[in-house]
């Protein structure tokens, strides 16, 4: 032991020793750089101001600075094959300098060596699966009229859908009455318009349909309805998804730096890039001609501005995308007034591809016995200038025809052109027209102009002009012109005046808006009918509140037959009431409406306002008054068995249902109180919240004494499976507990167990104890 304890005292004094021989002075300056041939750095590297995240090793020999190939080619670098370590200023256009303050070696190289940046966003990424929950839907519209003449009728137009994961089956017809002694049995009873199964698929972009569809059509050509199939694209399906070609803006930033996008004056988007070309596509959905500003600006605040003109149209496809519809069936005849009168079979067919992003191509084809159409088209846009649409078809039926059209649009901030020119031969034939009464034009000419040169002061104007030539030669030429402009206090006027060319007459209408505010608004106007004749109008109304109210309309004109209306609309959860007289002294009406919509979906009956696209069932497990909102909106409370119906969701967009839970008691909880819902057109979604009713209760806990137990003793709730302990004054708390509850606390001298009984509804947490432990 002696011994063992010398050996350590002859350690602890060379240890003493040692510590004094190396800082007893000051250590010697190291070697100057320049001193030395060869040494080891480690900086960080930056690339024209990008720098990544660590240092890494780099070789100084005679002031050049040697790295790792593959730590340059991770920098978009390029070295020679077969190099370990490279001499970065020995490679061309590479400039070097080393900062030695900031134990940098900064690089300088072409823009075009560093990878490209996409800054875009990402809309396209945020896609929500759409949802369709199984149910039945019936809509009702029915509109009773009764005039002073005797005529009594009732019209009430019916649609049925059955919905779910597997698509919408749908039925729409209408149902005429005639009350009156003098009818005509042809005009009343039920008509079918339409029985259609569809699904569409959102991965895909496809719909498929079967029964009675509608063909889609090209500018240039037109659709029919058969009863058959339809196989189709649906961008409808994806909200996120532009079709059409979006504005890219392209540069480079030698150094990193902020991008700020500016549209037509107006600061679209901010953005941080590192150094190296880029390229912007976060740009907003903006059609027609306009100008984009980028700003960048560096650390050191200096900037770069350049503006480029654009012209973006919404009627092209963007490059590679493809758009499609083929229809198969039997023609369907006399829509409208026969149930179910089909005729020959006939099948339609378009597609659509973008070429690139500046020329759209397209092709028709439509065919039936004794019947082949075809023809192609392009649109084009033509650099910042506008839109060309160029097609040319030929059908061959009893004889030969052909067809061509060529359109030209430009829309502005400040002005916007529209002109569109169709030429058909005599024998020209489609499927709407072949052996129809229906004939196509053999000529027409359509062109609009907007224009609004200076914003509001003069307001905004609008020129028309069109030209039909039928095939029997007979011609209508049509102009007007319109002018509207606002004035004091949201009022505005507005001014249109119509023209005949073929019958040299003219109408037209001035009027005056003055709104006030929710107690609706005033309009007066004077019109002059083509006969000649001048009248007068003072009308007053305001619209039903969308969320339930009532809304009115009065009219008087105070010349001529002095024709006058009055109708009131009563919105209310359940349905649409409206109800009314228009007329003159003479011949006057009366009416009544009734809309409205019958539910069922998760085993409960709705009765709701009339649902035209999509809907929405909220679930609260059961929890009345709950309030509920969608899209930021209050929509409504719970019912007594816990639902809510939106009826005004929209198909396809993930609108945002959230719960307001504070107005509930502290014994109820939803742990979930927002979620996104996308709903499949035509359907209904289910959303559930669990709402649920939480018995809470603070406890107390004595001994035999009567004591409070000891701080910090363990406690167990054995029904709801919780843990916990006691604190000051012998108190444990619980939540999420059952009206039957037992205690097992587990104390220095063993375990002992205790029960309680919560009321059926405990508003607050409930006070308990205090409860013995022997």
């Amino acid at each position: 032991m002696r011994l063992l304890i010398g050996t350590s005292g002859l350690l602890a004094i060379a240890s003493a020793t040692a510590w004094a021989a190396t800082y007893d002075s000051l250590p010697a300056p190291a070697a100057a750089p320049g001193t030395q041939k060869e040494y080891v750095l480690y900086l960080g590297i930056s690339v024209n101001g990008n720098t990544p995240a660590g240092t890494v090793p780099v070789k100084v020999i005679n002031d050049r600075y040697w790295v790792s190939a593959a730590v340059l080619k991770q920098m978009w670098i390029p070295v020679p094959d077969g190099k370990t370590l490279v001499d970065v200023g020995g490679i061309a256009e590479v400039k070097v300098a080393y900062d030695q303050p900031g134990q940098m070696l900064k690089l300088t190289v072409p823009d075009n060596w560093l990878p490209e940046q996409h800054i875009g966003n990402s809309r396209e990424q945020e896609y929500l699966q759409a949802i369709s929950t199984p149910g039945l839907l019936f809509n009702y519209d029915s509109y009773s009229l009764a005039s002073s003449g005797g005529e009594r009728t009732t019209s009430t137009s019916t649609e049925f859908r059955l919905f779910g994961p597997a698509g919408v089956f749908s039925n729409n017809a209408v149902i005429r009455q005639n009350w009156s002694s003098r009818h005509d049995d042809s005009q009343q009873g039920y008509i079918r318009y339409d029985s259609l199964w569809k699904y569409s698929d959102p991965e895909s972009l496809l719909s498929y349909q079967a029964g009675d569809v509608v063909s889609n059509a090209l500018t240039w050509s037109s659709s029919v309805r058969v009863g058959g199939i339809r196989l189709s694209r649906n961008f409808a399906v994806r909200p996120d998804l532009i079709t059409y070609p979006l504005l890219n803006l392209s540069g480079s930033a030698a150094v990193p730096s902020s991008v700020d996008l500016f549209i037509n004056g107006y600061k679209a988007s901010s953005t941080q890039i590192n150094g190296g070309p880029y390229t912007l596509t976060n740009v907003p959905y903006i059609s027609g001609a306009g100008e984009a500003t980028i700003v960048t600006t560096d650390a050191l605040g200096r900037q770069v501005s350049t503006s480029v003109p654009f012209y973006v149209s919404n009627t092209l496809l963007r490059q590679g995308l493809s758009d499609f519809d083929f229809t198969l069936g039997a023609l369907r005849n006399n829509y409208g007034t026969k149930n179910a009168d089909y005729g020959a079979g006939a099948v339609s067919a378009i597609y659509r591809y973008g070429l690139t992003n500046w020329l759209t191509v397209s092709t028709h084809t439509e065919d039936r016995q004794g019947l082949t159409n075809g023809g192609i088209g392009s649109d084009i846009t033509i650099g910042t200038i506008g839109t060309l649409s160029l097609s040319a078809s030929a059908s061959q039926g009893d004889k030969q025809g052909n067809q061509y059209s060529a359109g030209y649009s430009y829309y502005g901030n400040i002005w916007g052109i529209n002109y569109q020119h169709i030429q058909r031969s005599e024998n020209f034939a489609n499927l709407s027209s072949y052996h129809s009464t229906t004939t196509l034009s053999r000529q027409s000419d359509q062109a609009t102009l907007s224009l609004s040169p200076w914003g509001k002061v003069l307001g905004a104007f609008s020129l028309g002009y069109f030209d039909i030539q039928a095939q029997d030669n007979s011609r209508t030429r049509l102009m007007n012109f319109s002018w509207s402009r606002s004035l004091w206090r949201n009022s505005s006027f507005n001014l249109s005046i119509n023209r005949d060319l073929q019958a040299d007459t003219y109408s037209s209408m001035m009027q005056i808006t003055i709104p006030f505010d929710s107690f609706g608004s005033l309009q007066l106007s004077s019109q002059r009918a083509s006969s000649g004749e001048w009248g007068q109008n003072v009308a007053y109304n305001r619209s039903a509140p969308a969320e339930g109210g009532l809304g009115w309309n009065l009219a008087h004109s105070i010349s001529g037959d002095r024709y006058s209306q009055a109708d009131l609309t009563w919105v209310n959860d359940v349905s649409t009431l409206s109800g009314g007289y228009y007329g003159s002294q003479h011949d006057n009406q009366g009416w009544f409406e009734a809309a409205g919509s019958v539910v069922i979906m998760d085993s409960s009956l709705f009765f709701a306002r009339r649902i035209s696209d999509s809907f929405i069932v909220v679930s609260t497990a059961g929890y009345p008054d709950v309030a509920v909102n969608y899209e930021n909106r209050k929509v409504g409370t719970t019912d007594n068995s816990g639902h809510l119906l939106i009826p005004w969701a929209t198909a396809w967009y993930p609108g945002k249902v959230t719960l307001d839970t504070l107005p509930l008691p502290t014994d109820v909880e939803a742990k979930v109180v927002e979620k996104r819902i996308a709903v499949r057109e035509a359907s209904g979604a289910l959303v559930d919240f669990p709402v649920t009713r939480v018995r809470s209760a603070s406890i107390t806990l004595v001994d035999k004494t009567g004591h409070p137990l000891p701080l910090g003793t363990a406690v167990e709730e054995l029904t709801s499976q919780q843990s916990g302990v006691v604190g000051y004054d012998g108190l444990v708390w619980f939540t999420h507990l059952n009206q039957q509850n037992q205690l097992v606390i587990h104390t220095a001298n063993g375990e002992c167990r205790a029960l309680f009984t919560l009321p059926e509804s405990t508003p607050v947490p409930q006070r308990i104890g205090p409860l013995s432990c022997g």
